[in-house]
């Protein structure tokens, strides 16, 4: 139970870190906003460990993270390179079920299976994902494979990055958030170097970063703490519900229309964690 809660709280954190992100990006380069929000968490997570770390951490613990990490921003990069695209209705779903079904189905064959009804629940938590995620057409970017692809690569990275922290161990603290940052943080600055891109934002926009990047500290914490307790397949695919939130936000913030899909997917994403707390 305390698995499910921290799972679903990642999710609520995530889909927030999401929504100021994406205000961020509006006002600034895609990969100057993903760079900065890394370098915003990492003053607190220097507290964190100074203040609970008990010694040095494994150097698989690292290796595990740092390589998530890497992928995570592998992962964002792509995703907004097909969000700029302009087909964010097919790349917005495609990217978050993938991102749910890969650590789903690498929970299956190394752990042992969830409970009937909690698999229930896992399919309902991807059948939610799929429906909050989708937005309206209308675009005129025609969908290519290679668009599809993009979106499946950006999706399958993320879910990479669910698997490779909850291969991290147990017991480490939150040295593999540490990891992770290295990751994340030593090729964003090989991309801002052979692309040029500066880190100057405007300062609402840096506002937006601070918060995406101390919100997705936060998360990451969630979640790392759920896969201790927590099986793969059921834990990642309710932290990949992270779209809900982001949509409630949309709403709330900046007056946006739900569709009765994206309502039917709330409900569905309710139900989830309902059989999978069972």
């Amino acid at each position: 139970m305390i698995a499910i809660l921290l799972a679903a709280a990642s999710a609520a954190v995530w889909g927030t870190a999401d929504f100021a992100g994406g205000k961020a990006a509006r006002r600034a380069p895609a990969l100057a906003v993903a760079v900065l929000s890394q370098l915003a968490s990492v003053p607190p997570l220097v507290v964190c460990l100074a203040l609970t770390a008990d010694g040095l951490p494994r150097p698989a613990t690292l290796a595990w993270s740092a390589a998530g990490g890497l992928l995570a921003m592998i992962g964002l990069i792509l995703l907004y390179r097909g969000l700029a695209a302009g087909a964010m209705a097919v790349v917005a779903p495609v990217t978050a079920v993938t991102a749910a079904v890969v650590p789903l189905v690498a929970g299956l064959l190394l752990d042992r299976p969830p409970g009937t009804v909690a698999l229930i629940g896992v399919g309902c938590a991807v059948a939610a994902i799929t429906l909050v995620s989708l937005v309206p057409g209308g675009t005129r970017t025609p969908v290519t494979p290679a668009l599809v692809g993009l979106a499946l690569t950006a999706g399958a990275t993320f879910g990479l990055f669910f698997v490779l922290m909850s291969r991290a161990g147990t017991g480490t603290g939150l040295w593999p958030l540490a990891g992770a940052r290295i990751g994340s943080l030593a090729l964003g600055a090989v991309l801002l170097w052979r692309t040029g891109t500066t880190l100057r934002i405007p300062t609402t926009g840096r506002y937006w970063t601070l918060a995406a990047g101390l919100l997705d500290m936060a998360a990451n914490a969630f979640y790392l703490l759920a896969t201790h307790t927590g099986l793969l397949s059921v834990v990642a695919p309710i932290a990949s519900l992270y779209p809900a939130s982001t949509l409630l936000l949309a709403v709330a913030v900046d007056q946006e229309r739900v569709r009765p899909l994206q309502i039917a997917g709330l409900g569905l994403a309710a139900t989830a964690l309902v059989l999978v707390a069972s």
